[in-house]
């Protein structure tokens, strides 16, 4: 696909991957559009640092709106929906919010791309919707299985843009990152929790440190979207995006101390273990689909990706609370 000029929106924009893919958008030519979930202070996120902040378009709105949609996807060619509640602690308090903004949210965006006529939509999954793998490495035709309120909002969401696809014809990529991590990432994923801790306490308190996890550096998430979209036989798919390596929060936190030079004692913090039933225990993806399709593989170690985290979280420590646990 030529970029130049193709007029795109991404939802979610404002965070972490989103704010990531926007800025490849806008470097690949793309004119970009961003819609930003509305807040009294109009920040726009990790985009109110970017270097590029005068090259998109951001509009204030949101997803479980539909006049918020419409009024941004006038006119767009290419979809990429990253908009959601994330946070899986934060599920088990409040799943109503999530199933409003992850399933209702979704349909929302597909609707109003629908009627927009948009020529692709990449709708973002998550190997949440796994659970504890069954077999490894994990394909997309692993069962799903909804082992938290944000997972099962997910697979909702999954399962809303596979038949919009089968009933509509609506042209659509579904792709599913393993567990992203890198710069801009919040305290409440356990990389930047074991970072800061690392670097500036005495110990660091953790959950459970048996569960493994696929880990992948932003920057070839990103590339995973773009190829996606970029790939007219994707369509009416769903595409693993990982390393097909899986790390234990264990291995990962010693792997963290050595980067920042500190070797720390390890404690269980009893709130930050997830219920028994919903912990998932392992994660690592079968990436053969997305390596055929699309063309794409990681370009980042583990190893590098982790000390591109750490000197990214060294230069902006002053964005992240210490000493709390956020959920």
């Amino acid at each position: 696909m030529n970029w130049q000029d193709k007029k795109v929106l991404v939802t979610g924009g404002a965070g972490f991957i989103g704010s990531h893919l926007t800025e490849k958008l806008v470097a690949l030519g793309a004119r970009t559009r961003v819609l930003v979930h509305y807040n009294s202070s109009g920040s726009w996120g990790w985009l109110d640092h970017s270097p590029m902040k005068n090259d998109f378009e951001v509009t204030l709105g949101d997803i479980r709106d539909q006049d918020s949609l419409d009024r941004v996807m006038q006119g767009i060619e290419v979809v990429f929906h990253l908009a959601a509640l994330i946070a899986i602690p934060y599920s088990y308090q409040a799943p109503l919010s999530y199933v409003r903004t992850n399933v209702e949210g979704t349909m929302n965006v597909l609707q109003s791309a629908a009627r927009n006529k948009v020529g692709s939509i990449v709708h973002t999954s998550t190997s949440e919707v796994y659970g504890t793998a069954i077999t490894v490495p994990i394909s997309e035709h692993h069962p799903l299985q909804g082992q938290s309120p944000y997972s099962a909002t997910k697979i909702g969401a999954d399962k809303i843009a596979e038949s919009f696809h089968l009933s509509f014809g609506l042209p659509i990529v579904t792709v599913r990152p393993f567990n992203t991590f890198g710069p801009r990432q919040s305290m409440r994923a356990v990389i930047p929790t074991i970072i800061t801790q690392a670097l500036y306490e005495e110990e660091i308190r953790l959950g459970s440190l048996d569960p493994t996890r696929d880990l992948n550096y932003v920057a070839d998430t990103v590339e995973g979207f773009v190829k996606a979209a970029a790939t007219p036989a994707a369509i009416g798919e769903t595409i693993n995006l990982g390393t097909g390596r899986e790390t234990s929060i264990r291995e990962l936190t010693q792997k963290i101390q050595k980067i920042a030079g500190r070797d720390l004692p390890i404690v269980t913090d009893k709130q930050r273990i997830r219920p028994a039933k919903s912990e998932v225990e392992r994660l690592c993806a079968d990436t053969s689909k997305a390596r055929e399709l699309l063309g794409w593989s990681p370009s980042h170690t583990l190893e590098q990706g982790l000390e591109r985290t750490v000197e990214w979280i060294q230069e902006n420590n002053e964005r992240y609370q210490r000493g709390i646990y956020g959920i």
